[in-house]
């Protein structure tokens, strides 16, 4: 039986943990208020397409494919994105939820965050060189042997991490963020 596939088609206010996505290919397609909590996108494939105001909340991404995925205002917590299929992942996040989620060993360069809550975030061991993370909350985030070359953490808030145990040349740092780089030295420091 051959996998659905559709292109160049808006989905508005579903819920897919009561009805399924149907098993297939989706590309240049726009989702808007959908529901894909607690649901499991294996066999999914999502290439070009938008995501608007969606919850993605503990969904089981294992296998699903996200080429040059944008997601916009979603809620997002607890997802596994190194659960994907790893060929061609690449995404980017305007306003969303991510908290918990893990980015363990992805290859995801020039990811794009703008105004994200990335608490609690565990990117171990993942290629985010040239990532741009604006205006993003990083509290708690996880940073170990994590390449993050040319990465700009200018406006970036609540991030740690020690740069010997990261690669960091070229990253873009704020002066009012240079105390989440000592943070182990356990300095006072004041304005």
């Amino acid at each position: 039986m051959p996998l659905h596939y559709s292109e160049n088609e808006t989905f508005y206010n579903l819920n897919f943990t009561k009805n399924s996505l149907e098993k297939g290919e989706y590309e240049q397609c726009d989702f808007s208020n959908c529901d894909f909590a607690n649901t499991a996108l294996r066999d999914l494939k999502f290439i070009e397409c938008t995501f608007t105001a969606c919850n993605f909340s503990l969904a089981n991404l294992s296998g699903c494919v996200l080429r040059e995925a944008v997601f916009k205002d979603c809620k997002m917590l607890g997802l596994h994105f190194n659960a994907c299929n790893t060929f061609g992942l690449s995404f980017s996040f305007e306003s969303c939820v991510l908290n918990h989620s893990s980015f363990y060993q992805c290859k995801i360069k020039k990811t794009r965050f703008k105004n994200c809550g990335l608490q609690e975030v565990d990117f171990t061991e993942a290629n985010l060189s040239n990532a741009v993370f604006t205006d993003s909350d990083l509290s708690g985030a996880t940073f170990e042997n994590t390449n993050l070359e040319k990465a700009d953490f200018s406006s970036a808030e609540n991030y740690s991490l020690i740069p010997e145990q990261n690669s960091i040349r070229g990253a873009k740092f704020a002066l009012k963020g240079l105390h989440g780089l000592l943070i182990k030295y356990k300095l006072n420091i004041t304005q």
